[in-house]
């Protein structure tokens, strides 16, 4: 009877001991995952608040704070002009951006295509109560200028609202044939009379394009295409950079050079008086006074 209870006894000790070891073990591990999450949560990168459409919208849909709602996306990976909030109160946190300030119950339109969950921008989307056109396409300040074009001097029919073109102006100076470049980067916010820079019709051959200029801009190109005609060269989407003054005549082109008139070299004049001595008349020459 002792035996079987001092085999129980040591037995029941051992699965003690078993059960204690398995314990700390799995303390142990949840430990060290513990751990790892924390570090992993540590070192895992910020999110922040982007407004995205519910739906897709198309160029000039409008929308409302129902069409909307807000995600998480990796803070530093969101494009310039994104919005944080779909209705924030005016005069608050100014690092928070929403699509509607309090109260506001008019609409806003799109300026160009959107696909469900695409962040909204701000520079592609109208001021609330705006729809969709030229006057949402224009900045502050600049104005908007038709120029005539046609397959040859309007890029093929290649050109889309958004792109930048340099203008060259060509025409007769003093009887001689120029071309020049009046203008440089040029936004197009109209092609004939659509602003949608997303239309996915066939390719069109524009007759006229309305540019974004300045007032002092729209005054030169509307006596460049009084007087001349204007030619339109598409910028590429990365060229950043502004052409330089460009002019060129026909002799230039041609590599034709004009000789300078001949001028005859006059003979120097010669100042003589005469004097006549014992009836011989000498002509004697003295300096010119005049």
């Amino acid at each position: 009877m002792r035996l079987v209870f001092a085999l129980v006894l040591v037995l029941g000790v051992a699965l003690a001991g078993f059960a204690v070891y398995m314990a700390q073990g799995f303390i142990a591990q949840t430990q060290a995952e513990r751990d790892r999450l924390a570090a992993e949560q540590a070192n895992a990168p910020k999110l922040v608040n982007v407004v995205v459409a519910k739906k897709a919208m198309k160029y000039g849909d409008r929308f409302t704070r129902e069409d909307l709602e807000v995600i998480k996306v990796q803070e530093g990976k969101t494009p310039a002009g994104v919005f944080n909030t779909v209705v924030g109160p005016q005069g608050g946190d100014p690092a928070v951006v929403p699509v509607f300030w309090e109260g506001e119950t008019r609409p806003r339109a799109a300026l160009r295509s959107y696909e469900p969950f695409e962040p909204l921008l701000l520079a592609k989307i109208t001021e609330p109560g705006v729809d969709a056109g030229i006057n949402a396409n224009l900045s502050a300040g600049m104005r908007a200028f038709a120029i005539n074009v046609d397959v040859t001097t309007g890029v093929s029919g290649f050109l889309r609202p958004g792109d930048r073109v340099d203008i060259y102006w060509s025409g007769a100076v003093n009887g001689q044939d120029v071309a020049k470049l009046i203008d440089s980067a040029v936004r197009l916010i109209a092609i004939n009379q659509s602003a949608d820079a997303d239309r996915s019709e066939e390719t069109m051959i524009a007759r006229t394009v309305t540019v974004e200029a300045t007032p002092e801009q729209v005054a030169s190109l509307a006596l460049a295409q009084q007087t001349g005609r204007l030619t339109l060269s598409l910028v590429g989407t990365g060229d950043m950079e502004k052409a330089s003054a460009i002019e060129i005549d026909r002799n230039t082109l041609l590599g034709i050079v004009e000789e300078a008139p001949v001028q005859e070299v006059a003979a120097p004049k010669v100042c003589t008086i005469r004097t006549n001595k014992g009836g011989e008349v000498v002509e004697t020459v003295i300096p010119c006074t005049n």
